[in-house]
């Protein structure tokens, strides 16, 4: 009997079985000097992002800042590793132009890789929504976060985000979706079509992260109202939220550049399994591009948006009389006129919770003894 003749001998592989190497179609956007470039500089970014989060999360005091700094540190180890894993082996493939099919002939690099890319795409836009949570509970309900171990939970909600993007990850490997060798052989994605169960899995990869990036813009809109209120009433209560603000422009950014750097991906994935019609190579490429520089952009927020940064960039202000909202005087009579019923509200609730705290921690009063007639 010949070898031929065995049952699942001449079986291809799944992540050949639509496209196989090698492939002449070779996009300028995709080739060793543009991976080489991005590599590099995300890798830096990120690490000096890492060791600029690390030095002020040594010296915070503050637990919502505490919080907020281990967000952002998750985000960091995140984009570092997703740019470590995933440019090693498209550097590597055009250093070394190795054969996909005889390196892996049972598919489970390419399945690593796809995985890679799913699980270190959804990783920040997911990140980013529970940024846009954490700080909504804290600035519009302070009272319904616990504050017992808030390091911990932080920490919790970080691992939680990392276990539901290792779960949609691994989808395609129960037969939900199906990773294959992309064009021009550099790397592995999940098969983008509008049959079966890859029509399913495209969906959900798109609208998960549409998702995300619309609660996260609503819920930052929430908060940035709100802290507008704040800022624009007492100085004393200017100068308790200036951390807030700082954080808040921080995560505007990063819901921002990711916004401009996923949306293209995320609508043209759903409109080309939605319309059923062939899928652009060149226009895939270049959003799969597009979205890579979130993982090079999201550092430098951290690393230049710092009020320390503005210091040394603006030494003549002095930075201790007041809010950054004092930069803006007009901006800021104009929205004091506009917010004081709901200033005078958010003042009252304030100074009703101050006296309950007080009346319940101060200790009872001895009463005079009665004086002998």
């Amino acid at each position: 009997m010949n070898s031929s003749d065995l049952p699942g001998a001449n079986v291809t592989p799944v992540c050949y079985s639509i496209k196989s190497p090698p492939f002449k179609y070779h996009p300028t956007v995709a080739s060793i000097y543009y991976s080489s470039i991005f590599s590099t500089l995300g890798l830096s970014s990120n690490l000096i992002a890492f060791i600029v989060l690390l030095k002020s999360f040594r010296r915070t005091h503050n637990r919502s800042r505490s919080s907020f700094l281990i967000f952002l540190g998750g985000l960091v180890v995140t984009d570092f590793m997703g740019l470590l894993v995933t440019g090693l082996i498209v550097v590597s493939y055009y250093v070394t132009h190795f054969n996909w099919r005889e390196l892996d002939p049972n598919c489970h690099f390419c399945n690593f890789m796809g995985m890679s890319m799913v699980f270190y795409g959804l990783c920040p836009l997911l990140l980013g929504a529970a940024m846009a949570t954490e700080r909504f509970i804290g600035i519009n309900l302070p009272f319904a976060r616990s504050a017992s171990a808030p390091k911990r939970r932080t920490v919790s909600m970080v691992l939680m985000v990392w276990m539901t993007a290792g779960c949609i990850a691994l989808l395609p490997l129960t037969g939900i979706g199906s990773y294959h060798i992309q064009i021009p052989g550099s790397w592995c994605f999940f098969n983008i079509s509008s049959e079966g169960n890859d029509l399913a899995f495209s969906l959900l990869f798109s609208l998960v992260g549409l998702i995300c990036i619309t609660a996260s813009f609503l819920l930052n809109t929430v908060s940035v109202v709100t802290l507008i209120k704040v800022c624009c009433g007492q100085d004393s209560a200017q100068r308790r939220r200036d951390h807030e603000v700082e954080m808040m422009v921080q995560l505007i950014l990063i819901m921002t550049i990711a916004s401009v750097c996923w949306c293209p991906l995320l609508v043209f994935i759903a409109q080309t399994v939605l319309s059923g019609g062939p899928l652009q190579i060149k226009y895939l490429v270049l959003w799969i591009r597009f979205a890579t520089w979130n993982q090079i952009l999201d550092p430098w927020v951290y690393i230049l948006f710092r009020r320390a940064v503005f210091k040394r960039i603006f030494p003549s202000f002095d930075w201790s009389r007041g809010s950054i909202m004092s930069l803006y005087p007009s901006f800021r009579e104009t929205v004091r006129r506009y917010t004081r019923p709901s200033l005078l509200s958010n003042e009252g609730s304030n100074q009703t919770a101050e006296m309950t705290k007080s009346s319940v921690t101060s200790p009872p009063t001895a009463k005079p003894p009665p004086s002998s007639t």
